[in-house]
């Protein structure tokens, strides 16, 4: 038994919507198998196309000295520390003023992202000028600060050398949506990527087990078009994308790719398994799935995934529909 979505076109100006549907029955490999159907581009640009339905965004403001917890560099009063850091609060957008540390000529600091975007201090509105304070980037060469992704349960205390390289990579960053596309700017907790893609994906369904048929289906549909299906097994879910774009001019390409929604840590217990079958001939790719931290695009860029061209495709595919196995196992 299948549902079946019909093929959805998306327009330059509109939101894109996804269009994914699934089934249970035989397949090309055996296992539960998944209809995907065609989510489109009509001006056949080269970008990638995706499920893009608008999502709520969830934000913390992690920076305001009245939830900073902080141990100064050699230890020290932890009620100290924080009084420190509050002095380092930028007055516009409350972030920390880091090193380079400038200050207005009455002594007021503003951080270098708000600077830019000023013709006079926040504070005093007397002239900005770029005078150093060489004893605050002292002092804050000994001061501890917070992680800015507390609000989503980070911990971490840094000194400030390290406090954006740890931001970039943070275990508790929030989650974007893992969709195709750039169109739902839906942002938030791992524990609600699931909720969010129920709610605001619902056509993406989700199939169960470790070994699956992913049925994409119009694969012969002109543009830059994808397939979402989940896949859900081992206490973890899978989405399963598989894109065509026009990476080289008029070429043609299909990046089929398995990313895991939880962090790289985690993903790093998976492999995963992608095969077409037919003919007499076989075509696989096994790798690590990819954290949804991380994202797909990447990998797509630099064809670190399953690929092939049309007219491969042609040789798997029965009547513009293309199965392919997913087997997800545990490392």
């Amino acid at each position: 038994m299948s549902n079946k979505i019909n093929p959805k076109r998306r327009e330059p100006t509109a939101a894109a919507a996804a269009a994914v549907a699934a089934g249970v029955g035989g397949g090309v490999g055996g296992g539960a198998s998944g209809v995907a159907t065609a989510n489109t581009n009509t001006t056949g640009s080269s970008s990638t196309g995706g499920s893009s339905s608008a999502g709520t965004t969830s934000s913390a403001n992690t920076s305001s000295s009245s939830s900073s917890s902080l141990s100064s560099a050699g230890g020290g009063d932890a009620g100290m520390s924080a009084d420190l850091t509050s002095l380092f609060e930028c007055p516009v957008c409350f972030d920390y003023v880091l090193p380079p540390i400038l200050q207005c000529s009455s002594g007021h600091l503003v951080c270098v992202s708000c600077r830019s975007k000023l013709t006079c201090c926040p504070t005093c509105r007397g002239p900005l000028a770029n005078i150093r304070n060489l004893a605050m980037e002292k002092v804050a060469s000994n001061v501890k600060f917070p992680c800015k992704h507390s609000g989503y349960g980070c911990t971490a205390s840094l000194v400030y050398t390290e406090k954006t390289e740890h931001e970039e990579t943070c275990e508790c960053r929030p989650y974007l949506c893992p969709c195709p596309g750039a169109s739902c700017k839906w942002q938030g907790p791992l524990d609600l990527v699931m909720q969010h893609l129920m709610m605001s994906h619902k056509s993406i369904t989700t199939l169960q087990g470790e070994d699956i048929v992913f049925l994409a289906t119009d694969i012969n549909l002109p543009g830059a078009v994808d397939w979402v299906m989940m896949q859900s097994c081992f206490g973890h879910h899978f989405m399963l994308v598989l894109e065509k774009q026009e990476k080289y001019d008029g070429h043609q390409q299909f990046f089929a790719i398995v990313q895991l929604i939880g962090s790289r840590k985690e993903a790093e217990n998976f492999v995963y398994r992608l095969e077409l079958n037919g003919n007499r001939r076989r075509l696989t790719w096994e790798a690590m799935p990819r954290s949804i931290h991380e994202g797909v695009a990447s990998a797509i860029h630099n064809s670190d995934c399953l690929v092939f061209d049309t007219s491969i495709a042609q040789l798997f595919a029965d009547n513009g529909n293309l199965g392919i196995n997913v087997t997800i196992s545990l490392v």
